[in-house]
């Protein structure tokens, strides 16, 4: 190739690199502004706190009955009607499968026992049989701290277990004690005996629970629960006695009732407070306009 070929060909590429260079730098200039940065994730706040509202049924077991400076007394007969209970409390969701709360509740039924002695006089002269009617009123005041494993959510139900230990303060009220006595020869015949009511009383006592059921999703923040409870309420005592005739000797006698307990049906309300706040929109700034170049 010759020299002038050469030269003719440089000045060509050097032409064609004129004219190009200019659409390449405008081409550039014209590209769209990047896409702004994506907005913070939503905070939630709230964290895992929930309220929760309790209501339900009880079946109460016979407790152990014992009257203070007569260890002889039988009881027979006894019952303790159903009872109903409601409960506030407040708890926190630690993770997916465990969770905890702080919850107290009132409860009432009424109670109805019978009993006897026998007795004797220090002669010998007189022996017989005493037969007493006691009924009264029993409320509650319960305070629960609870702990509950979740076994994970299966079609929309979330089945879970746990227990609870706490104070019941056992309120024994409105008690009233009323009976017959049977003499034994020589003197057969029954006589009534002094009628009498007992003092109310207020007893605390260590309580505790055991709890299974299943808890359903009904809205974005509310659970609906079904549960099972086996509760344990401690003891409670009246205050003594009193006779309405002022006599007999009695105003010394304190019923005792040991490890009343019963089996509950509940229903409960859990409404999460926890929920995700939307950040605030970005501030607008107007897109900086293309880069204008000079040559």
């Amino acid at each position: 190739m010759t020299r002038s070929r050469l030269f003719v060909l440089a000045r060509s590429l050097t032409f064609l690199a004129s004219v190009c260079a200019p659409a390449l730098v405008h081409a550039a200039d014209l590209l769209p502004p990047p896409p702004p940065p994506p907005p913070p994730p939503p905070v939630d706040v709230g964290g895992g706190w929930y309220l929760r509202g309790d209501v339900g049924a009880s079946v109460y077991t016979s407790p152990k009955y014992s009257v203070a400076k007569a260890p002889d007394t039988v009881f027979f007969n006894e019952s303790q009607s159903g009872g109903f209970f409601a409960g506030v409390g407040v708890g926190y969701q630690v993770n997916s499968y465990f969770r905890g709360d702080v919850t107290g509740e009132f409860r009432s039924n009424e109670l109805r026992l019978s009993s006897y002695n026998d007795f004797s006089s220090d002669c010998g002269c007189t022996s017989g049989r005493n037969f007493n009617q006691t009924s009264g009123h029993y409320t509650s005041g319960l305070v629960l701290v609870n702990g509950y494993f979740e076994l994970g959510t299966w079609f929309g139900a979330t089945p879970f277990f746990g227990g609870g230990v706490g104070v019941a303060f056992n309120h024994f009220s409105g008690f009233t004690d009323s009976g017959v006595t049977n003499f034994y020869a020589p003197y057969a015949y029954n006589q009534p005996t002094s009628p009498g009511y007992f003092k109310a009383r207020t007893t605390e006592s260590l309580a505790w629970a055991l709890h299974a059921g299943v808890a359903f999703d009904v809205a974005q923040n509310l659970k609906v629960e079904f549960a099972y409870r086996y509760v344990n309420l401690g003891q409670a005592k009246t205050g003594s006695l009193t006779c309405l005739d002022a006599g007999g000797g009695c105003d010394s006698a304190v019923v005792k009732a040991k490890n009343l307990e019963a089996h509950e049906i509940k229903i409960g309300l859990r409404y999460l407070l926890g929920g995700p706040v939307l950040p605030l929109p970005p501030i607008y700034e107007p897109a900086p306009g293309p880069l204008v170049r000079k040559y």
